[in-house]
């Protein structure tokens, strides 16, 4: 376990839990507490079960009342449940994910609980995910980073170095595709992946604020703006960065072009970092950097997908509901839940421990320090379902034939006014 506190681990996650403590002892936490969480599988729910003991063991006058719901039924009871009253606490997403629940008055406003608590410095990096029409609606328990995985052996044979602008990119990927591979490898049958790729281009042309008022169904897909996001996509494109039918494969079934040398990079979530070592490639030829800038002067937003808690606008037992909360975002609980024994995620406070794993490492860092844009949830969690299906059918499109860019612009246009 590898620690970057600048300040003792101890004495900061001790610092931290005497916060809460203090927070509830001031409202007499006591009584029911009703959680309803959607960490059904297996290493999701024991970490839950434990956090419910931790929490009961330092608030014995509390009686949490847990009900766990299979993760893919959540999405569609998670309004009944919120609307019946039966819930103090629930599980949920960040970002836009939260709008229909914020918009319908359901998630209790807890801007008061961030300041009180802590959490404004402690959570900073997700605080602008969290937060709608100037309200916090709950707090992070974890996210993992995207970013670019690559062939470090292969830029040492072209003796190239981790592009941190657009032009080291595009000269990057020109010596790669000249030694007879792909820059990048991907798989879009499945669609989202594309979408990953137009949430960093479009970030890293035009902001992270842009980004999601785009998502948020706030801009028009025909803006110049967004032409200009899909002239860099189509740059990339037409020199040929990409692996040959990627729409015929999955996520999965790319992996192989890196692992054997076809393709030197794959920009993708850190889950992938466990099939490519299991497919035989080593740390020493793994690297990782953080998709370049495009526009110096924009601060670089980054795709993390983040799980939340939230107090119910009807909650019985704030005052508990609250004290759970604080629990939940201390330091010492985020780093014992995302250790490599249980989520093998990060933790969001950014007073915690990291396991010692240079994927996990660099993913901590670039989130707590180099994320000054803001951090997004992907595209299929930032925008609406159908709206979503509809663009990453349109990006996909778009990256096997880029003349069609009109048409594609043109339908997700339509497909804007009529869901919004």
């Amino acid at each position: 376990m590898r620690s970057i506190f600048k300040t003792s681990a101890t004495a900061l996650a001790a610092a931290t839990m005497l916060s809460g403590v203090a927070y509830a002892d001031g409202h007499g936490v006591s009584g029911p507490l009703r959680i309803f969480s959607d960490m059904s599988n297996p290493a999701p729910r024991a970490v839950m079960e434990d956090m419910v003991a931790r929490f009961t063991a330092e608030n014995p006058e509390v009686e949490v009342e847990l009900v766990i719901t299979d993760r893919e039924a959540w999405k569609t009871q998670i309004r009944n449940v919120l609307q019946s009253g039966t819930a103090d606490i629930v599980n949920w997403y960040a970002g836009n994910r939260m709008a229909p629940y914020v918009d319908a008055g359901l998630f209790m406003d807890i801007s008061d609980l961030w300041e009180e608590g802590g959490l404004t410095e402690e959570l900073a990096s997700t605080q602008g995910s969290m937060t709608m029409d100037d309200g916090i609606w709950g707090v992070p328990y974890t996210y993992y980073q995207w970013g670019v995985y690559y062939r470090e052996d292969i830029f040492a044979e072209l003796g190239l170095e981790a592009p941190t602008t657009w032009e080291e990119e595009l000269s990057n990927c020109q010596a790669i595709i000249d030694s007879g591979r792909a820059c990048y490898t991907i798989g879009t049958k499945f669609l989202w992946t594309a979408g990953g790729w137009f949430d960093y281009l479009n970030m890293r042309t035009n902001g992270y604020d842009f980004h999601m008022a785009l998502t948020a169904g706030e801009v028009e897909w025909t803006d110049d703006r967004v032409r200009a996001t899909f002239e860099n996509w189509a740059t990339l494109i037409e020199m040929g960065a990409f692996i040959d039918d990627h729409q015929t494969y999955s996520w999965q079934e790319a992996l192989p072009f890196m692992v054997n040398g076809e393709a030197a990079a794959y920009l993708m979530g850190n889950f992938a970092v466990a099939p490519l070592r299991e497919a035989g490639l080593t740390d020493d030829q793994l690297g990782f950097y953080q998709f370049p800038q495009i526009d110096p002067s924009i601060e670089p937003g980054e795709d993390a997908p983040t799980d939340t808690f939230h107090i119910a606008a009807n909650a019985e037992n704030v005052e508990a509901a609250e004290a759970f909360l604080l629990f939940v975002a201390s330091a010492e609980n985020q780093t014992l839940i995302n250790n490599g024994d249980n989520l093998g995620q990060l933790p969001v406070n950014a007073n915690s421990g990291v396991d010692d794993d240079e994927f996990l490492n660099a993913g901590f860092e670039m989130l707590s320090n180099n994320a000054g844009g803001g951090i997004a949830q992907f595209f299929d969690r930032d925008a609406p379902a159908e709206m979503a299906q509809v663009a990453m059918q349109g990006f996909q499109q778009f990256m096997v034939d880029p003349s069609t860019l009109d048409q594609v612009l043109q339908i997700l246009e339509q497909a804007r006014g009529r869901i919004y």
